[in-house]
């Protein structure tokens, strides 16, 4: 028997495997998403406006898209083993800085947990590499899910625990979490064969020379992004309008709305196996179709918190369901350059993201829930235009 310590791809990915990189993935986008229900809290807090403190969700994705591009290719050339463990441990670093006095200081602290919180987006293309060819959407379905399974979590457990302790305290919980990871996955991410080192410059530049190779990319990008706008616009948005008249929520009793979106994010794991079927362009049409439908279900629905929790289960299976089957048709393309693929779809998204929590703010200023509706409206349809355009393009990756 061969004693060699390289891992095959289907060897590699087991269910143990699977899991922790979910859970890791999970625990690790989620801090880009703490101070979204706090906003209220934080702005009190700290003496700024409202329109003010929405700007910390604003950087701090802005944070993540520049760490994607600038740490992520890394992947396909350094050793994850070690890579992945020690951006953990400067993302616990800056968690840490996050718990400040003022609010210049805690703005700077967000942009770089931001900027290190990257982990995520490496042990995606890091399972997608492992993982055999039939379970490879499977796969990374589960794993993506599990980074928004994160996004929605943040919210209800950022509103617990401000109202028990103080909306410092997450961050300061968040940092020890990020230690432990680092410990785990550092034990757990076997290893493989080293890449052939490319210089910095030359891969930062490659990630364009990827997106333009393959047809099915750009149009991808788009479809992706946009779906990821409105998911921030519309929940950054949501805090508006719970925290006003006539629902007058705490930070607590918003958070625990993300518990309903909880319900969406486990329906859209299947959405990697719809892919593995070869389904993923009608899907991707059917999830934008009830993503807008969903939208206009939240604008009727604005006085219920009954009907708004049913709106935000079927727009987050809407909006994750797109998301999850843009990143598996990216990582199911042929070569080494996975890291740079979801480099790519990630900044993407999060440009979008950071965009749709920028106009929460002055579209909820200008015209409150109807503005925010109408916006999240047009966007929507822009992406349904771009996949109405692209099917062949899309098919031929899926």
């Amino acid at each position: 028997m061969s004693t060699t310590t390289v891992t095959t791809p289907a060897a590699g990915m087991t269910r143990t495997r699977t899991i922790v990189f979910a859970i890791a993935g999970g625990l690790a986008v989620g801090n880009l998403y703490w101070a979204q229900p706090l906003i209220e809290e934080i702005a009190g807090s700290l003496g700024v406006a409202s329109s003010s403190a929405a700007t910390l969700v604003t950087v701090t994705q802005i944070g993540y898209a520049l760490g994607i591009f600038l740490v992520v290719p890394l992947g396909d050339v350094l050793n994850r083993r070690k890579l992945i463990p020690a951006v953990l441990a400067v993302s616990s670093l800056m968690l840490l800085g996050a718990a400040a006095p003022s609010f210049s200081l805690l703005l700077g602290a967000l942009g770089g947990v931001g900027l290190t919180t990257v982990s995520a987006q490496l042990l995606s293309p890091l399972a997608s590499e492992l993982a055999a060819p039939e379970q490879r959407g499977r796969v990374v379905g589960t794993i993506a899910s599990g980074a928004l399974i994160g996004i929605l979590l943040s919210r209800t457990v950022s509103g617990l625990v401000a109202e028990a302790f103080g909306w410092r305290a997450i961050y300061v919980i968040a940092a020890v979490l990020a230690v432990a990871l680092a410990v785990v996955l550092y034990a757990l991410i076997p290893r493989l064969e080293p890449r052939e080192p490319i210089r910095y410059a030359r891969l930062l530049g490659s990630v364009f020379t990827t997106v333009a190779q393959y047809r099915a990319v750009p149009p991808t990008l788009l479809i992706s992004g946009l779906g990821f706008t409105v998911f921030s616009l519309f929940w950054t948005s949501l805090t508006f309008l719970l925290a006003a008249p006539p629902f007058s929520y705490s930070v607590g009793q918003i958070g625990l709305l993300g518990l309903a979106g909880l319900a969406g994010a486990l329906a859209a794991r299947r959405a990697g196996a719809i892919h593995d079927r070869g389904w993923s362009v009608p899907a991707t049409g059917a999830a934008l179709a009830l993503l807008a439908l969903s939208l206009a279900g939240a604008w009727l629905a604005s006085g219920s918190i009954i009907g708004l929790i049913v709106i935000v289960i079927l727009l987050d299976v809407a909006a994750q369901a797109n998301l999850v089957l843009s990143q598996t048709r990216l990582l199911t393309l042929p070569g080494s350059a996975r890291s740079r693929l979801n480099t790519a779809v990630v900044v993407s998204n999060f440009i979008g993201g950071a965009a749709g929590s920028a106009m929460s703010g002055p579209l909820w200023s200008a015209g409150g829930w109807t503005a925010v509706i109408f916006a999240a409206l047009v966007l929507t349809l822009v992406a349904l235009a771009v996949w109405s355009a692209s099917r062949t393009r899309l098919a031929a990756v899926a």
